[in-house]
């Protein structure tokens, strides 16, 4: 008789976010598939606490939507005068002093910012709409893995705002200044098929395999040591900000700390 799978017990479990953790790996669950994981300030929180609550043992996290969109962007009752409950408006916070809007804006970039440190590795499995918010949650995290129904959209242009939950950089980064720019100020629907070619994303698959999909490819980045993981990982992040000799310097630096350590000479 098969074991039956043992049910983690959640570290945290609100405002639509869970997180769970077995061994080496975390899951980030968006967890409201009746409003297709709209998002709010509370979201955005509950994912900046799933980032500080992850254990030290944690390699990789996966991040992935209930339902059958992973994320449809924005909740539109912030949009609306009275916005959402015990949450100011967008209203209440154009009002607002520039360094008070300035760190009400910081604070909801918290939930975006913590998927690409360095000492983790993080996969979002995306599928159906990814929109605005969503589509910039995506891009916060290293890799993405897509469904062959996901829709990328990034709509903020057309609402009259910008992308401001750190979806800019990672975009440009991936697919280059001017198909990012198209996108953006288009705010067209980027398929399954385009956001492979793109860069956009690692990998496509039915949706029924998304799952199985991820699991593969976190399986396969775990079974790689940890330290040259995350070596290789600086190293690549920081490639396009050093000159090609900086590089170059910067991994023989690494693999020297990597031999040493191999060795048993490391500090």
């Amino acid at each position: 008789m098969a074991t039956p799978a043992k049910e983690l017990v959640p570290l945290l479990d609100k405002d639509g976010v869970r997180l769970t953790v077995e061994d080496a790996l975390a899951t980030v669950t968006l967890t409201n598939p009746a409003k297709r994981n709209a998002q709010s300030p509370a979201l955005w929180r509950a994912l900046a606490e799933a980032g500080r609550l992850l254990p030290g043992t944690v390699r990789l996290v996966v991040l992935r939507g209930e339902g059958k969109s992973f994320s449809a962007g924005l909740d539109r009752q912030m949009f609306t005068p009275e916005g959402i409950e015990g949450e100011p408006s967008f209203i209440e916070l154009a009002r607002s002093g520039d360094a008070e809007l300035d760190a009400a804006i910081a604070g909801f970039q918290e939930g975006f910012t913590w998927w690409r440190r360095s000492d983790v590795v993080s996969i979002a499995a995306v599928q159906g709409h990814a929109i605005g918010a969503g589509f910039q949650l995506a891009l916060a995290c290293d890799l993405r893995v897509v469904a062959n129904d996901v829709q990328f959209a990034m709509r903020e242009t057309s609402l009259g705002l910008v992308p401001d939950l750190t979806g800019t950089h990672p975009l440009v980064s991936l697919v280059g200044y001017g198909r990012a720019a198209e996108i953006c100020l288009t705010g067209r629907f980027v398929g399954a098929e385009e956001a492979v070619t793109a860069g956009l994303a690692n990998i496509a698959v039915p949706t029924a395999d998304l799952d199985a999909a991820t699991h593969d490819l976190a399986t396969a980045i775990l079974d790689a040591p940890r330290e040259s993981v995350i070596e290789t990982k600086a190293l690549l992040r920081g490639a396009a900000d050093r000159t090609y000799d900086a590089q170059r310097t910067a991994e023989r630096a690494a693999q020297s700390r990597r031999l040493r350590d191999l060795a048993g000479l490391g500090e």
